[in-house]
């Protein structure tokens, strides 16, 4: 009896050495990225989010910070994923709904300007390869509408938790753009 209690005892102190190590090596992670994102060397912070992450995937924080990180890099993909991931955790953090609606507008307009460029090199190409280029821009174009639909849904989500943000007129122009986006988009969408 008194071997498995000092068996339980050994693994107990273990653990709890184990978490704190942990917990200080998630905050030196995270404070590193916090001296490269104020650097603006979002790569290296977005890399010890990252591992902070892999350490302790339990913090909202790191997912924002990585969020943040990632629209500094314009890795929009990724910026989207950790906010989306921090959310699932913490959905009353309303940072995570403004910085989301950015990431979403940056992504669809990425797609968006590549799109064009595929557009306008399909004109000089045969009819046949053009057709198909055009076929892609429409997909390209329906994703793009996607998102600027859900930047829309996160901007207004944020406004919610935050109706008279220092920002709001920049908030209200980026979902007046988004909206004009899809109006312009969709109706032409519907004439071809």
């Amino acid at each position: 009896m008194k071997k498995a209690l000092l068996i339980v005892s050994v693994l107990l102190v273990a653990v709890i050495s184990t978490a704190c190590i942990n917990n200080i090596a998630v905050q030196e992670l995270n404070n590193k990225a916090t001296e490269y994102m104020q650097k603006g060397d979002y790569e290296s912070a977005m890399n010890r989010l990252q591992a902070s992450l892999d350490l302790d995937n339990t913090m909202y924080q790191t997912y924002y910070n990585l969020g943040v990180a990632a629209i500094g890099a314009e890795k929009y993909d990724t910026a989207i994923n950790a906010l989306e991931d921090g959310i699932k955790i913490k959905p009353d953090f309303y940072d995570f709904y403004y910085s989301l609606g950015v990431a979403q507008i940056g992504l669809a307009d990425d797609i968006y300007e590549k799109s064009e460029v595929k557009e306008t090199a399909s004109i000089d190409t045969e009819k046949e390869n053009a057709d198909i280029k055009r076929d892609v821009v429409e997909v390209d174009k329906e994703r793009v509408i996607e998102l600027k639909k859900a930047s829309i849904e996160s901007l207004n989500k944020y406004l919610e938790f935050v109706p008279n943000p220092e920002n709001k007129d920049a908030i209200y122009e980026m979902i007046k753009q988004s909206e004009e986006f899809i109006s312009s988009n969709g109706e032409s969408k519907k004439e071809d």
